[in-house]
């Protein structure tokens, strides 16, 4: 563990950083310390678990490594698990080997996956190893759902319901979402005024992101999907009008209708099997949650893992349920079998780092680390009244979406970007980026309806049908029954207007070439075929080049600085020797790259790749928080976005 935790703590740290970050850590610590010093009797000390440039991680390091990351997460899934067991055992229930094969087999079967890249899919997207996924998910839910023993068998009436849901009519719309009644009556009162800002409004005001970002757009609302006040509201709409203000929980809504899509022309009793299906599947999670509350409400446990006090009584023990004991050597041995790899990773980054640090006589400081902490609390828009940086906030804030312990925010994420910003150094911002970053992100973008296909031949076929009527009604059909991009599918078409310097030259180029109501030929992107129908041109945001430049340079610097930091991290593995035992893979140095690494000002010129073309063409869909606005204008500077007005 020292290797890694290399934060030194300096006598005067600002008081922010005193209470917020050096305290838990300081506590942390005290718990890794405990756990570093009492490992298990059965983990050999001197094995090595990864040789990096002959720096041993041994054994031990790594799992007292993977225990102070995962051990309190890893304690709370052993304890569900002994609690689901004793209530098997007490009530008689028996799941065995074959009935999670059978549950798995029956999964695959209905998804149409084969059981191989189902078992592929479930780990490449739960990150899960096929043993965890048969012990800790397919089991426990084959367990409670025997323990529940209530009716899944649902009634023609709860049937129609879902049939209506999934596939009956739906309405296109715009959403505002207000924090208070009186805010959501007042910007009602705006949008009737001018319906056709309400895109604009959404982005303004909206406390919804998701749907903000999208000038308030949301998937097409169906029957049956959440509030019924919410739903009857869209539906009685006509296209085009502009709902009463919705109250949904604590949140009031504006609906703008845009139109009414058609039910599906699917039979109800040709999908009827299909949705009793979908609907026991949903009733067995409801009735196993409900069954697992009540059994870990009646459960007497005791998790001693992270209290020191009873550490110190029982030091190898990590928790207790109804008597039963779980084990630290337990604990340790799960985590590193879950997360093993992972952390094995973020040690082999620490060394890596290291080493690079020390051969460039470079140091991270604890002023550093405080630096870049302040830094991304300032760029996510977390400040005190005062205008300064609000560090605490914005570590609970990380802290609480990460899972993560504020320790480890600091050495595994914060520590190793500084040090990449050391060994990388400035990067250069030319005049060049700056206008191209303009154009992209200030200037006239191309409307329009989109159909994207994933074979050619289907791509002509619809092309055709598309040229002997190019209207936005067309297209919009052939998007919703042909398009495999389930976005602009749900929307007939409609994407984010297509900006310059996007990285998409080949789609840049067929757009910007089009007139309004023109149609496109067949555009190939990777493995997609696009047919575009221009509506028009939007009209550039009216802002100088002068009053952004600072705010696009350093979005450009950071940018190209990310993309530095990849390639020269990138160099500095494959020019490593690194034996990973836990893998049981070995690599040596490739035989093109020099056995000692050079500074970063040494290393070959930058080849900015198609993908990194992307990263650096994505505009802001902000300023950060305190950029000065323009004119006379309340609000900060955006970019022109999915629902500004055509050019007239």
């Amino acid at each position: 563990m020292q290797r890694l935790l290399c934060v030194t703590l300096p006598s005067r740290a600002r008081e922010s950083i005193q209470r917020v970050v050096l305290l838990p850590l300081l506590s942390v610590c005290c718990l890794v310390h405990v756990c570093a010093i009492e490992p298990s009797a059965d983990v050999p000390a001197a094995k090595p678990a990864a040789i990096v440039n002959g720096t041993n991680i041994s054994d031990a390091e790594l799992a007292d490594a993977c225990l102070a990351r995962y051990g309190s997460l890893v304690v709370g899934a052993l304890i569900n698990k002994v609690i689901i067991e004793q209530a098997c055992e007490l009530h008689g229930v028996v799941v065995t080997t074959a009935d999670v094969d059978n549950e798995i087999n029956e999964m695959s079967r209905r998804f149409n996956v084969p059981r191989d890249k189902w078992i592929a899919l479930i780990q490449r997207e739960r990150g899960v190893t096929e043993k965890q996924y048969r012990e800790d998910i397919v089991w426990p839910m084959i367990a409670l759902r025997r323990l529940a023993k209530g009716s899944l068998e649902p009634t023609d009436e709860q049937l129609q319901k879902q049939f209506q849901n999934q596939y009956g009519p739906t309405v296109k719309a715009r959403i505002v979402v207000l924090g208070s009644r009186k805010d959501a009556e007042e910007t009602r009162a705006e949008v009737l005024r001018d319906p056709d800002s309400f895109g604009h409004v959404a982005r303004e005001k909206s406390v919804d992101i998701g749907s903000a970002s999208v000038g308030g757009w949301v998937q097409p609302i169906r029957h049956f999907s959440g509030s019924a006040e919410f739903e009857t509201a869209a539906f009685a709409l006509s296209e085009g009008k502009i709902s009463e203000v919705v109250q949904v929980a604590d949140q009031f809504i504006i609906i703008k209708c845009e139109g009414h899509l058609p039910a599906s022309d699917v039979k109800f009793s040709d999908v009827r099997p299909r949705l009793a299906e979908v609907f026991r599947e949903k009733q067995s999670r409801v009735l196993s949650s409900k069954i697992f509350g009540e059994l870990q409400a009646k459960a007497a446990i005791e998790n001693t893992l992270n209290s020191s006090e009873k550490r110190l009584s029982a030091p190898n023990l990590a928790a207790r349920v109804n008597g039963q004991p779980i084990t630290i050597s337990e604990v340790r041995t799960v985590c590193v079998e879950r997360y093993g790899e992972d952390v094995l990773q973020a040690l082999l980054t620490g060394v890596l780092l290291n080493q690079a640090l020390s051969r460039q006589e470079l140091v991270v400081s604890q002023e550093d680390v405080e630096r870049e902490v302040a830094r991304a609390a300032e760029s996510m828009g977390f400040q005190t009244p005062e205008g300064k940086p609000d560090v605490s906030t914005w570590l609970e804030q990380i802290s609480k979406e990460n899972k993560q312990s504020i320790e480890f925010y600091l050495t595994d994420i914060v520590r190793p970007t500084v040090a990449l910003k050391k060994l990388v150094g400035p990067v250069p911002v030319t005049q060049d980026d700056l206008d191209k970053a303009f154009t992209a992100t200030f200037g006239p973008r191309v409307r329009c309806r989109a159909v994207v296909l994933d074979n050619q031949r289907r791509a002509q076929e619809v092309w055709q049908i598309a040229r002997q009527n190019p209207t936005a009604e067309v297209i919009g059909n052939l998007a919703e029954q042909y398009s495999v991009d389930p976005t602009s599918k749900a929307l007939r078409g409609e994407v984010p207007p297509i900006q310059k310097h996007s990285g998409q030259p080949a789609l840049e180029r067929e757009a910007f070439a089009l007139n309004a109501g023109e149609l496109s030929g067949i555009i190939q992107i990777a493995d997609r075929f696009m047919i575009l129908l221009c509506e028009g041109y939007t009209k550039p945001v009216e802002v100088t080049f002068d009053e952004v430049r600072d705010e696009l340079h350093r979005d450009i610097f950071e940018k190209k600085q990310r993309i530095e930091m990849a390639r020269f991290f990138t160099h500095l593995r494959e020019s490593a020797s690194i034996d990973n035992f836990l893998a049981g893979t070995s690599q040596s140095p490739k035989s093109n790259l020099p056995q000692n690494l050079p500074a970063a000002s040494k290393m070959p010129p930058s080849t900015i790749t198609q993908r990194e073309t992307n990263e650096l063409s994505k505009p802001r869909a902000k300023p950060r928080a305190g950029s000065r606005a323009v004119g006379n204008s309340s609000r900060a500077v955006s970019p022109a976005s999915f629902d500004e007005p055509l050019v007239k």
